[in-house]
C-alpha cells in the first residue's frame, strides 16, 4: 500500500505541476500584455479581446481541475494492479535480450487498465436473438447444396407456372424502370466514357424525356452528372430540374460513383457518398431515398446500413451467388428487410429488392427466359450494331403483332411475380452505356408504350403496366405490402442479416480474384484515405483558428478547398466497382492512379498551410508562399506507380524543427523515423527535453549500406487530432544509440561496406532461432528462413507457434481462367521455394527490432517496438512483393498456428464491423475467400490472433488454425467477364500488416453460434495506428524556428476508447466553390469485446456508455454550433439548438454539423 499511495501522490503532484505552470504563463501573458505600447492609449490596461481570452484560459483551467477529480480516481483505482505489475515484473526471468544490452522500455507509463464501464460490456456478449421470420446468411450457406442443376430456360432456377385467374381480384402492376449504367472508368477511363458516350446520354435525355410525360429515366452516378452540369447552359438545366418535379427523372443512390462493397473502406464509402450528395444539395436541391446497386461485385451489409444512416428507405442489389438467388427465389424472400446482425430491434432495417436473375442487362430482366426478354430489348431490332445471342431477334411493334408480342411479354412479368410476395412487377430496362442515341430513346419509349397501351386495354389481362423510376416501384410495393410510405413493420417481407459475399455468377466461377488484383493501387487508396482524412480534420481547425484571429486574407482556405474537393472527388471516384477492385484496363488504372498521385501531392499542400498557421505561437507572423513552403514532408513518391521515398533532412549545428502530426483521436505513444544525412543526430522537444532515441542504416540493395542517409527513430507523445514539435541537432547523445547488425547467407559470402557507422556482423552459419522481443513480446524466427515461428506473450508466459510461409497459386487447365475477376486455382496451394538460401539480417536496437528476409520474389521483415502501449503490443509485418517476371501465379502469406479454429473465422467488412466466416467443404477454394479491408482473425476459447491489414486484400483460412492472405496476382489472359486482357501491370508493392495474439480474460460459451463478433478495444486501435500513422514534417532551412508553439492540443483530452473521429470535413459555402464556416463532425462508436485485457495499452481514455460532453470536447476553440444530421448531411434535426452533449450506440455513426470558433 506505502507504493499505492506514493503512485497516487506522484500522479496528483504531475497534475499540479502543469496547472501551476499554465497559470505561471498566464500571469506572463498578462504583463507582457500590459507592457505591450499597442495594448490601448494608457498602455497599462488589457484589450478587451485580450481579457476575453485569458478569461477563457482561466475557464478552461477550472474545467481541468474539475476533471482531475475523476483522473486520480482512475489512478486510484489501476494502482492495486500497478504495484502487482511490478511485483511480477521484478521476478521475470525473460527480460529484453539484444546484443547491445538490455534497453529501457521507451516512455514506460504504469500498465493501467483502461476504465471500461461494464454497460459498455454488454452489448458485445449480449444473447443473440433471431426474428421469428429471420433469415441469417450464414445458415444459408450451411444449408445450400451448392449445385448447379440445369433449371430450363431460367438456366440457375427452376421452371415457373402460374394460373391464369390468380390476378382476377387484384391486377398485375408492372413498373419498367429505363436506366443507363455508366461506369465512371473501365474499358475507357471517366473523361474517354463522357466525351464518347455519357454526355450524349445525358443530352439525349432532356430532349427525350420532354417529349412525353409518361417517360421516365433513372441515372445514379453523380461524377458524370456533375461534369455535364457545368458544360450545360441555364435553359437546360431549368428543363433539368422540371423533369425532377415531375419525376420523370430520379437521381438514386447519388453517390459520386456506384461504390465497390468489398474493397471500399467504409470512411471512403461515406466520403463519396457524401460528395454526391452535397453536389446534389447545392445544384438540384434533390434527397435521393433508394439505393440502386446493379453491378458491384458481391454486396456489404455495411452499404445497407450507410443508407439507412443517411434517410434511405429502399435500396436494390444485383450481383448475389446464383444459389443464393435461387433460394430466396423459392422461398419467396427476393423482398426483404435488410437489418443488421447486432441489431435487436429494427432500427438498422432497409427495404432491400434482390433482382432474381444472372444480369441487370434486358435479356435477364422481364422474367426468367433471356431468350424471350431479348426480343425486347429494341436497341437489338435487326440493323443495329447489337443482336440476341438466342438468334431470335425483336420485332418493331405494330397492329399485326401487338398482341402476340404483348401476350409473350406478359407471360415473362407474371412468371418473374412469382418469385415475389407482392402483384407489383420491377423490369428494369437498360445497360452499360444504354441511349447514348436517339434512336435507341425512341425505339425502346415508342415500342414499350406500344405494348402497355394494348395491355392497360384490355382489363380481361388484369395488368396495368407503366414506365417508372425505381421509387414509383417502390412506392407500389409498399403500399402493396401495407406498409407505411418510409418506415414499416416487417410483417409481409422477412428480415436478412448478413452479407452477400463471395458471389458466382455461373458453375464455379467466383469472383475473390478482385479482393486482390491490382494491390499497389488497393495500397495506394488507404494512404490517400489518411491523407484525405488528416488533412480534412487539420484544415478546420485551421480555418476556425484563421477565423478567430482575423486572417482570412493572408490564408489560402479557397485554395486549400479547392484541392480538398478535387481529392474527394478522385478517392470518390477510385471507389467505383472497376477502380479499387482492379478490374480497369491497364492505361484506365494508370489514370486512376495518377489521379490518386497528384491529390495526395497536394493534400499534403493542404497539411503544410494548415500546421504553418496552426504551430505558430505570433499569427501575424503567418505569410503564404506557394513556392517555398514553410513544411516539407517526409516522403515523396516520384510517380503513380512508385513506392514513396524518405526526404533526407539535413543536419547541422543549427537546430532543426520537425512537427508530427497525430492524426488519430487518441493522445498517441508513436514512433517516428525520418532520414537525416548524418549518423550522429541529436533529438530533443522545442523546451530542450531530450529524447530516446534509434540510428539505423538506409539499405541500398541486400547488403549495400548507404553513405548519404540514415534512419533517426524516436518515440513521441502526441496530442490527439494533434501537433508537437521536436528538434534535431547534429551531435551525440547518450540516448540516441546506433543500431547493431547481423547478416546471415548461407551459401556464399556476402560483402557489406565497411566505412560505415554501424557494427555489421557477417555470418555463414545460421542459428537455430533468431530472437527479437520488446517488454510485452518475444519472437522466433527460423534460422533457415528468417520467417516467423512462435509469438510468446511476456505477461502471461503464453507461447503460440505462429509459422509464416509464402505459397503460389497457379490458374487451372481448363477452358475458363483466373483473370481479374475471378480466381480460378489449379488446386491446393505450392510451397514457395527458392534457388538459393535467402539473406537475412538481423537488426537490433533501442527503439525497434526486426528481422529482414530477401528471397527473390519478396523482401519480408518482422519488427517489434520497444514501446509502453498500443505499437508495442503486435508485431509490424511489412512484405515488398516483386512477381514481375511470373506466368499464371499469385503469392500468398499463410500464417499457420496451434489456434483451434476449426472451420470458422473472422473478416471485417469495409472496416466497419465483423462478419464471422465458415470454410465450407460443399464450397471450391475460391469460394472460401472473402474481402479483407482492414482485419481478420481467429480464435479459439484461449486466445485471439488477428492480422491487421493496411490495404484491402483476399483472405481465407482453408485449415484450423490458419489465415491466409493473396498478396499479387499476375494473369496472363482475360477470364471473360469484359475486361479483354489478363493483369500483367505488376508494380513492386508493399504491404503492411499488424499480427496481434491477444488472451482470453473471459469466455463468452454462446460466441459461436452468433451470426456476430467485435474486435477488443486493443484491436481497434491496433487498426486505427495502422490506417492512420502519424506525418512528420521538418521546417525548411530558410524559415526561422524561434516562434514555433511547443504543441497545438485542439481537444481537451482523448476520446473515449470506443468512439472514432470518422471525419472533421469542411463543408461547401452555398455560393461559390469555397468553404463554409461549418463542418460535418462525423463519428463511429466501435462495439468491442471485453473478452480481452485492456492493460498496457499506455491509453489515456475511458470508455463513457457512448455519452460525449460536446462543451468540454475541445481545448483551443468554443463550438458556436452542434446540431445532429443524417450521415451524408442531406436531413438536419428540425428543431435547430445546440447539444451540450451527445449519446452514441454501440456501431452507430453519426453526422453533426458543427462550428468551431
Amino acid at each position: 500500500m506505502k507504493l499505492s499511495r506514493q503512485f497516487t501522490v506522484f500522479g496528483s503532484a504531475i497534475f499540479c505541476v502543469v496547472v501551476f505552470s499554465l497559470y505561471l504563463m498566464l500571469d506572463h501573458l498578462q504583463l507582457d500584455s500590459s507592457k505591450n505600447p499597442k495594448g490601448g492609449a494608457g498602455g497599462g490596461f488589457i484589450q478587451k479581446g485580450q481579457l476575453s481570452i485569458l478569461q477563457d484560459k482561466i475557464d478552461h483551467l477550472e474545467r481541468l481541475l474539475a476533471e482531475n477529480n475523476e483522473i486520480i480516481s482512475n489512478i486510484r483505482d489501476s494502482v492495486i494492479n500497478l504495484s502487482e505489475s511490478v511485483k511480477d515484473g521484478k521476478g521475470n526471468p525473460e527480460l529484453l535480450n539484444l546484443s547491445k544490452g538490455s534497453f529501457p522500455e521507451l516512455l514506460a507509463s504504469p500498465p493501467v487498465v483502461i476504465p471500461v464501464e461494464a454497460e459498455d460490456c454488454q452489448f458485445a456478449s449480449k444473447p443473440y436473438l433471431k426474428p421469428p421470420d429471420g433469415v441469417q446468411m450464414l445458415d444459408v450457406y450451411s444449408l445450400l447444396p451448392f449445385d448447379n442443376p440445369d433449371g430450363g430456360v431460367w438456366k440457375q432456377g427452376f421452371d415457373i407456372s402460374y394460373d391464369e385467374h390468380e390476378w382476377d381480384n387484384e391486377p398485375l402492376q408492372v413498373f419498367v424502370v429505363p436506366h443507363s449504367h455508366n461506369d465512371p472508368g473501365w474499358l475507357k477511363t471517366f473523361d474517354e466514357y463522357y466525351r464518347d458516350q455519357t454526355q450524349h446520354i445525358l443530352n439525349n435525355m432532356v430532349v427525350k424525356l420532354h417529349e412525353d410525360e409518361k417517360r421516365k429515366f433513372l441515372w445514379s452516378e453523380i461524377s458524370y452528372f456533375s461534369k455535364w452540369w457545368d458544360s450545360i447552359d441555364s435553359q437546360k438545366r431549368d428543363a433539368v430540374k422540371r423533369l425532377i418535379e415531375r419525376g420523370q427523372l430520379e437521381i438514386a443512390t447519388g453517390g459520386w460513383v456506384m461504390t465497390d462493397e468489398a474493397s471500399a473502406h467504409y470512411s471512403a464509402m461515406i466520403d463519396q457518398l457524401l460528395e454526391g450528395h452535397q453536389w446534389l444539395e447545392k445544384n438540384l436541391g434533390v434527397k435521393p431515398v433508394t439505393g440502386w446497386a446493379v453491378d458491384p461485385f458481391g454486396h456489404s451489409s455495411t452499404m445497407a446500413y450507410i443508407l439507412k444512416r443517411s434517410g434511405f428507405s429502399n435500396m436494390l442489389i444485383q450481383r448475389v451467388h446464383y444459389s443464393v438467388k435461387k433460394h430466396f427465389s423459392i422461398h419467396k424472400t427476393l423482398e426483404f428487410f435488410w437489418r443488421q446482425n447486432w441489431d435487436e430491434g429494427s432500427n438498422t432495417d432497409i427495404l432491400c429488392h434482390m433482382m432474381p436473375f444472372y444480369s441487370y442487362d434486358v435479356p435477364h430482366t422481364c422474367g426468367p427466359d433471356p431468350k424471350i426478354c431479348c426480343q425486347f430489348d429494341f436497341k437489338r431490332l435487326p440493323g443495329g450494331r447489337i443482336s440476341c445471342p438466342w438468334r431470335v431477334p425483336p420485332e418493331a411493334i405494330h397492329d399485326g403483332n401487338i398482341q402476340q408480342r404483348a401476350q409473350m411479354l406478359l407471360d415473362q412479368y407474371r412468371k418473374k411475380s412469382k418469385l415475389f410476395r407482392t402483384k407489383v412487377v420491377l423490369a428494369p430496362l437498360g445497360d452499360d452505356f444504354r441511349y447514348s442515341e436517339a434512336s435507341e430513346w425512341d425505339q425502346q419509349f415508342q415500342n414499350y408504350q406500344k405494348l402497355f397501351d394494348y395491355m392497360n386495354s384490355h382489363p380481361e389481362l388484369h395488368v396495368k403496366a407503366q414506365f417508372g423510376t425505381i421509387l414509383d416501384y417502390f412506392k407500389a410495393l409498399r403500399k402493396a405490402a401495407g406498409l407505411s410510405p418510409l418506415i414499416g413493420i416487417p410483417t409481409v417481407f422477412p428480415v436478412v442479416s448478413g452479407d452477400f459475399f463471395t458471389y458466382a455468377d455461373r458453375d464455379d466461377h467466383y469472383w475473390s480474384g478482385y479482393f486482390t488484383s491490382r494491390p499497389f493501387y488497393k495500397r495506394l487508396d488507404r494512404v490517400m484515405e489518411s491523407h484525405l482524412r488528416a488533412a480534412e480534420i487539420i484544415y478546420s481547425f485551421a480555418l476556425a483558428n484563421v477565423h478567430k484571429f482575423s486572417k482570412m486574407e493572408v490564408f489560402p482556405s479557397s485554395e486549400n478547398y479547392k484541392m480538398l474537393t478535387e481529392a474527394r472527388r478522385n478517392l470518390g471516384l477510385f471507389q467505383h466497382h472497376d477502380a479499387i477492385t482492379g478490374t480497369g484496363k491497364d492505361w484506365v488504372v494508370v489514370d486512376y492512379g495518377t489521379r490518386l498521385f497528384h491529390s495526395i501531392m497536394n493534400l499534403k499542400r493542404v497539411i503544410i498551410d494548415s500546421v504553418h498557421f496552426l504551430i505558430l505561437s505570433s499569427k501575424g507572423e503567418y505569410k503564404h508562399n506557394p513556392s517555398s513552403m514553410f513544411l516539407q514532408m517526409d516522403d515523396v513518391q516520384p510517380s503513380q506507380d512508385a513506392l514513396p521515398r524518405k526526404t533526407v533532412l539535413r543536419v547541422t549545428g543549427e537546430t532543426r524543427s520537425l512537427v508530427v502530426y497525430n492524426p488519430t483521436e487518441q493522445d498517441r505513444t508513436a514512433v517516428v523515423t525520418v532520414y537525416v544525412d548524418s549518423p550522429k543526430v541529436k533529438v530533443a522537444t522545442l523546451l530542450g527535453q531530450p529524447v530516446m532515441g534509434q540510428i539505423s542504416a538506409v539499405w541500398e540493395e541486400t547488403a549495400t549500406i548507404s553513405a548519404e542517409a540514415y534512419q533517426v527513430s524516436f518515440v513521441t507523445q502526441l496530442p490527439a487530432l494533434g501537433l508537437k514539435v521536436y528538434q534535431l541537432v547534429e551531435g551525440t547523445d547518450v540516448n540516441v544509440l546506433l543500431a547493431d547488425y547481423n547478416l546471415y547467407k548461407t551459401d556464399e559470402a556476402i560483402p557489406v561496406n565497411s566505412n560505415s557507422a554501424f557494427k555489421v556482423n557477417v555470418m555463414q552459419s545460421n542459428p537455430m532461432n533468431y530472437i527479437i522481443e520488446n517488454s510485452h513480446l518475444k519472437i522466433w524466427c527460423s534460422g533457415s528462413s528468417g520467417l516467423m515461428e512462435k509469438i510468446k506473450l511476456k505477461e502471461t508466459g503464453k507461447e503460440l507457434n505462429v509459422k509464416v510461409e509464402f505459397v503460389w497459386y497457379g490458374t487451372t487447365s481448363n477452358r475458363d481462367k483466373s483473370g481479374a475477376y475471378l480466381f480460378l486455382p489449379d488446386g491446393e496451394a505450392k510451397p514457395y521455394s527458392s534457388s538459393g538460401s535467402p539473406v537475412i539480417k538481423v537488426t537490433t536496437g533501442a527503439v525497434f527490432s526486426e528481422v529482414t528476409s530477401t528471397y527473390h520474389h519478396f523482401t519480408h521483415t518482422v519488427r517489434v517496438y520497444n514501446i509502453q502501449g498500443v505499437e508495442g503490443q503486435s508485431v509490424e509485418i511489412c512484405n515488398t512483393v516483386d512477381i514481375r517476371g511470373e506466368f499464371n501465379r499469385e503469392i500468398a502469406m499463410r500464417i499457420t498456428s496451434d489456434v483451434n479454429s476449426s472451420d470458422r473465422f473472422f473478416s471485417d467488412l469495409n472496416g466497419f464491423q465483423i462478419q464471422p466466416r465458415r470454410t465450407l467443404g460443399t464450397l471450391p477454394l475460391q469460394a472460401n475467400f472473402y474481402p479483407l479491408t482492414t482485419m481478420a482473425y481467429i480464435q479459439d476459447e484461449q486466445v485471439r490472433l488477428t492480422l491487421h491489414s493496411a490495404q484491402s486484400l483476399g483472405v481465407a483460412s482453408l485449415k484450423s488454425g490458419q489465415l491466409e492472405v493473396i498478396m499479387d496476382r499476375r494473369l496472363m489472359q482475360d477470364d471473360n467477364r469484359g475486361l479483354g486482357q489478363g493483369v500483367q501491370d505488376n508494380k513492386v508493392t508493399a504491404n503492411l500488416f499488424r499480427l496481434l495474439l491477444e488472451e482470453r480474460v473471459r469466455l463468452d460459451k454462446t460466441e459461436n453460434s452468433k451470426p456476430v463478433s467485435f474486435p477488443s478495444l486493443l484491436s481497434h486501435m491496433s487498426s486505427l495506428y495502422l490506417n492512420h500513422p502519424v506525418i512528420p514534417m521538418a521546417v525548411s532551412h530558410d524559415f526561422s524556428t524561434s516562434h514555433l508553439l511547443p504543441a497545438f492540443s485542439p481537444l481537451t483530452s482523448s476520446m473515449p476508447c470506443d468512439v472514432h473521429v470518422v471525419n472533421l470535413r469542411t463543408i461547401q459555402s452555398k455560393q461559390g466553390i469555397g468553404p463554409s464556416e461549418e463542418a460535418a463532425f462525423i463519428l463511429h462508436r466501435k462495439g468491442f469485446d471485453c473478452g480481452f485485457s485492456t492493460k498496457n495499452m499506455g491509453l489515456l481514455c475511458s470508455t463513457t456508455k457512448g455519452k460525449i460532453a460536446i462543451e468540454r470536447l475541445f481545448n483551443e476553440f468554443k463550438v458556436q454550433r452542434f446540431v445532429p444530421a443524417s450521415l451524408s448531411l442531406m436531413y438536419t434535426a428540425s428543431e435547430v439548438r445546440n447539444s451540450s452533449s451527445i449519446q452514441l450506440e454501440p456501431m452507430e455513426i453519426s453526422t453533426f454539423r458543427i462550428q468551431l470558433t
